[in-house]
């Protein structure tokens, strides 16, 4: 039987939140954001016969390419994934909970039964936990999945502060992490380590792909973002890469209080500027505030919006006022053409009566690579097996191809632009695609871990 001595390292956590796993920080901070606020949509009813038809054709697709691969194990490889089904990103967390499984039962061609898959001649358990986004939580179940039920992977959560606590445990207990969906450049940043891995693009990933829009059409900026660490990361990663791109920052970046209600004042800041485009980087709810200012004072009539949209649940709140808005987005069911993404919509659609979100392709995209790892090893689970798979990786999910970059686990992957055509589509059918791009970002590795970058630009998108 497998064993390993339980080491607790002492962190100190992170716990931001941008409209849950969408934040950023470069550095370790303790500020608690407001969840977002959860509205109420629709769901279009599901026409099962078709929808199965169509999940059936291609999970038989997907078995016959699992045929009788050369896959063994001993005993069962166990899977440990934490999200948050209860807490403050319970919303986001149920993306997660749904599209892993999906996951793990298109990458073996079965569906499981109580959270077991075969894979070959082996055995995949998987073991849910509830963190809430607690990351005191987060570091007792990681433990526990560690120490009781002996677990090779681990994959979560929600939260980047969270996630923090998993990818030390991992590393001092030797087994793998992956991150999905926090996006916190630090996590194949500063807290970088070699087990830890991630499916979810990084904020960087975001900053590039709606900058390599932006340029072309604005050429001046102007940014506005919460002053605390999260805030900085995500306005140097714009700066950084709207500059790269040609484009010219006219003002000094504003930074607001997180608990500001009376945006007043920084609205007539960016208005003062004259830029074509203001960039927002914001967290929780004062997103809302921020917007009635800008309208108030004239500032969406007079500049174009650039903030990344967000999930079919908040998207009818935080952008009511902004139909006919271009920007980027890191995943939407209606976007990628590929059969994957096809099968998953389809499933999504049969097993739980909705479509996928903003961070089903992570879930479902962490389930592929482990399945993907496996085979490669033959089924070996073991650390620096899996590590050797992982690193250089690539396999094809609902997004399209994901490169695991070798030198820092970035997961390099197509990002999108879009325009909101409108916020009352029973299916959520919100956007139209502009343009799919695929944004290449620096290697922020530091201390004992920058040599690692090699021949990447390191810290800035200009080296």
């Amino acid at each position: 039987m497998k064993h390993r001595a339980i080491h607790l390292v002492a962190l100190t956590v992170v716990f931001a939140m941008i409209l849950a796993a969408c934040s950023s920080n470069d550095s370790v901070d303790t500020t608690t954001t407001a969840a977002a606020e959860e509205t109420t949509t629709t769901v279009a009813a599901v026409e099962e016969t078709t929808t199965a038809a169509a999940v059936e054709e291609t999970t038989t697709t997907a078995a016959e390419d699992v045929g009788d691969m050369d896959v063994a194990c001993d005993e069962p490889v166990k899977v440990g994934v934490i999200t948050d089904q209860t807490g403050a990103l319970a919303i986001y967390g149920a993306h997660i909970m749904r599209s892993f499984p999906h996951g793990m039962e298109y990458a073996t061609g079965a569906p499981g039964e109580n959270d077991v898959y075969t894979l070959g001649d082996c055995q995949i358990d998987v073991i849910y936990k509830d963190d809430q986004s607690d990351p005191e939580a987060t570091a007792t179940l990681a433990r526990e999945l560690i120490e009781a039920d002996d677990v090779d992977v681990i994959v979560g959560s929600v939260s980047p502060g969270a996630t923090i606590r998993i990818q030390e445990l991992a590393l001092a207990n030797d087994v793998i992490h992956i991150a999905a969906p926090a996006s916190a450049n630090y996590l194949t940043g500063a807290t970088f380590n070699p087990n830890s891995f991630r499916t979810s693009r990084n904020n960087y990933q975001d900053a590039a792909s709606l900058c390599e829009y932006l340029q072309p059409v604005y050429e001046t900026f102007v940014q506005i973002a919460p002053d605390y660490s999260f805030g900085y990361g995500n306005a140097q990663a714009f700066r950084d890469a709207c500059t790269v791109e040609g484009g010219e920052f006219v003002a000094e970046d504003i930074f607001a209080p997180l608990d500001t209600t009376d945006f007043t004042p920084y609205m007539e800041e960016i208005l003062d500027s004259g830029a074509d485009s203001w960039i927002v980087t914001w967290a929780g709810g004062g997103f809302i505030p921020m917007m009635q200012a800008a309208t108030d004072l004239g500032v969406v009539d007079e500049m174009a919006l650039a903030t990344s949209f967000v999930d079919n649940q908040v998207m009818p709140t935080f952008f009511a006022n902004l139909v006919g808005t271009t920007s980027g987005i890191l995943y939407h069911y209606t976007l990628p053409n590929n059969e994957i993404n096809d099968w998953l919509v389809a499933k999504t659609q049969e097993v739980d009566g909705t479509f996928p979100d903003l961070f089903d392709a992570d879930g479902m995209n962490a389930a592929i690579m482990i399945v993907e790892a496996l085979k490669a090893t033959g089924g070996d689970a073991s650390a620096d097996v899996l590590r050797s798979a992982m690193e250089g990786m690539s396999f094809q999910g609902p997004k399209g191809q994901i490169d695991i970059r070798a030198e820092d686990h970035v997961a390099m992957q197509d990002m999108y632009i879009v325009t909101l055509t409108n916020l009352d589509d029973p299916e959520f059918k919100f956007f139209e695609l502009v343009t799919t791009n695929r944004p290449d970002v620096p290697c922020l590795l530091e201390g004992d871990y920058a040599n690692r970058c090699g021949s990447l630009p390191v810290g800035s998108l200009g080296g």
